[in-house]
């Protein structure tokens, strides 16, 4: 048995337009957030591992990943959240709204940085599985930055996640 939420006369309500960007802007939240949890936990212990060549495949894939998902949904997440509000007429001062939007700029502001710095890890790895090396010290502390732009990235993604689903007053 299923539990019917709504009336049919308060679905008929719901434009179909509306549900579509919703349903994209929570897709594109899930994937930004899983894909961006997900290839940094590969990355990091790849990277730990010391192992070379790991981390080599392993950051050649994640860099793919990041430019696929993470850099498509950092665009889609607030065009369609932007459209979303307007369909609500939602004032961008609603508290739960601004402090997402800011979270959100926060996770951006730190991921920006995070693409250069995978780029930069990417290719020590390649080059140390070229010259048959270890990982170089260098790789190890830009790995320290990249971690340290990670976590409040991926905090302040859970945060949003919390706010849009809670829309606290």
């Amino acid at each position: 048995m299923l539990l019917a939420l709504r009336t049919n006369q308060e679905q008929a309500a719901i434009p179909v337009d509306y549900l579509i960007v919703k349903w994209l802007h929570v897709l594109s939240a899930t994937l930004l957030f899983g894909t961006g949890v997900g290839t940094a936990w590969y990355m990091l212990f790849a990277s730990l591992s010391r192992d070379a060549r790991a981390a080599a495949v392993v950051m050649r894939h994640g860099v793919r990943a990041d430019w696929l998902f993470t850099a498509s949904t950092i665009v889609l997440q607030p065009l369609t959240g932007w459209y979303l509000v307007e369909r609500m007429q939602l004032p961008l001062s609603t508290p739960w709204l601004a402090w997402s939007i800011g979270l959100f700029a926060l996770a951006v502001a730190c991921w920006l940085p995070v693409v250069w710095l995978q780029l930069q890890l990417r290719d020590l790895a390649q080059q140390a599985v070229l010259h048959d090396q270890p990982l170089p010290p260098r790789y190890f502390r830009l790995l320290a930055v990249w971690t340290a732009l990670g976590v409040p990235a991926a905090l302040a993604l859970l945060a949003v996640f919390f706010l849009m689903v809670a829309k606290p007053v």
